[in-house]
């Protein structure tokens, strides 16, 4: 019984899958067959395959897969001649020139590493600079929050003076008001100590 792998995809089998995926775009056969094939030599279901391939991996292989599709479209036209296993039946130097030239159309396995490498490497680059870019925001951002706490502070500093004084101004009312009333006390007791004096003489 075959054991089904639930692992994490790694680079290599990502490189791979898409590589079988371009040569049977490039053959003329089904991607279906693709998957099965790699399925097979990465002890995963072609479903896992396939599904790996339409949500991740075709995206960064567009334009190899547009070169495949043209590639497939020539040979079924008829352009491409016999593999190199042929070549000893070409004698005539006119065809072997025109198989030359063909055959340079073919994108090689060569081609196609050339092309992941130069695809990884860009990758990479652009990684690079959102990271960069993201650095940079999370400074400027580290920079605004400084800059709001030190404003929150100096209001919270305010507002702490603000009911400070506040305080104060209740204080001096409430003992205005209760020295305002003393005052109306005492002076009614002086007019009424005044008027005896003048009753009495």
């Amino acid at each position: 019984m075959t054991v089904v792998r639930q692992d994490a995809w790694n680079q290599e089998e990502d490189v791979l899958l898409a590589e079988v995926v371009l040569r049977h775009i490039r053959e003329g056969s089904t991607q279906l067959a693709a998957f099965e094939e790699v399925g097979e030599k990465l002890s995963r279901t072609s479903a896992a395959c396939g599904f790996r391939w339409n949500s991740l991996i075709r995206k960064r292989y567009e334009s190899a897969i547009a070169i495949a599709k043209r590639q497939r479209k020539e040979r079924s036209k008829g352009k491409v001649v016999p593999e190199e296993s042929d070549v000893h039946m070409l004698d005539q130097p006119v065809k072997q020139q025109e198989y030359m030239a063909a055959k340079e159309k073919i994108l090689s396995l060569d081609d196609v590493i050339v092309f992941l490498k130069n695809f990884k490497t860009s990758e990479e680059r652009r990684s690079d600079q959102e990271l960069i870019k993201l650095r940079s925001q999370v400074e400027e951002l580290k920079s605004q929050n400084t800059k709001y706490q030190t404003h929150l502070e100096k209001l919270n500093h305010e507002y702490k003076l603000v009911c400070e004084d506040y305080k104060a101004l209740i204080e001096i009312m409430d003992r205005a008001r209760k020295f305002v009333g003393t005052e109306e006390e005492s002076g009614s007791l002086m007019f009424q100590v005044e008027g005896l004096q003048k009753l009495e003489k």
